[in-house]
């Protein structure tokens, strides 16, 4: 009798992680024909800008476990790029290898480098701009992920309200981070269309940075990520 239950019971979960399966997907399918408009071949696909933050001499911030952030943005931007393109979303990277956006003569890199990556973006006019990033602070306790947005911007910050639940519900439940708005940041100021920062975590805690590091947790920030860019070109892009 003991395994008669036993087989029900397991037949019962198959049941259900299937049926959760299909929902996810369903959804996923809901929000990129949405986004898509399904409205025939001659209509312009969207275009979305993924930001990699910092990269060849700037690393960025230095995990505790010695990772470099410019790795791991470079890792989940690519990971975003793959499942939007999956659904017919056009993808500029502002960049694709672990190089900076200046000349090696330049007198001021990092000036060079963000005045490029605003040109990047600028070219491209893209619906919307995600920059990938991830957090330090001097406490260890300190995690989760988090997503800034320009003060002021009522674009912006659905954009990062969308993206943050999405990182909470499906990355990091207990996450109690909310949205942060930031008027100082400079790829925020310049950027023209709405655009969101998004700290994927805090290097500088070391279970957040181990995790942080493998391809399963940055799948899973990543398939976040892109959910939440779906859920606004739903909302906002006709």
């Amino acid at each position: 009798m003991e395994g008669i239950r036993s087989k029900i019971f397991s037949a019962a979960l198959l049941l259900a992680l299937l049926a959760s399966v299909l929902y996810v997907g369903r959804q996923v399918a809901s929000y990129a024909a949405a986004a898509r408009g399904e409205v025939g071949a001659d209509k312009e696909k969207i275009c979305v800008v993924i930001d990699a933050g910092h990269g060849g001499d700037d690393p960025g911030k230095v995990g505790i476990n010695g990772a470099n952030e410019k790795d791991i943005n470079l890792q989940v931007a690519e990971r975003v790029k793959g499942y939007l393109e999956a659904n017919d979303i056009e993808v500029v990277m502002v960049r694709e290898s672990d190089e900076g956006l200046y000349d090696p003569e330049a007198p001021n890199k990092k000036v060079q480098d963000m005045k490029r990556r605003i040109q990047i973006i600028d070219e491209a006019s893209p619906a919307l701009t995600v920059s990938i990033h991830q957090n330090s602070y001097p406490e260890e306790y300190v995690h989760g992920a988090q997503v800034f947005y320009y003060t002021g911007s009522t674009q912006g910050k659905r954009l990062a309200e969308l993206v943050q639940d999405q990182l909470v519900e499906r990355a990091d439940p207990e996450n109690k981070r909310q949205v942060k708005a930031n008027d100082s940041y400079y790829l925020l100021k310049k950027t023209g269309v709405p655009i969101v920062i998004v700290e994927c975590g805090f290097l500088s805690n070391s279970a957040e940075a181990e995790k942080l590091c493998t391809p399963e947790y940055q799948q899973r920030v990543a398939w976040a990520i892109h959910m939440g860019i779906l859920q606004y070109l739903n909302e906002n892009v006709k």
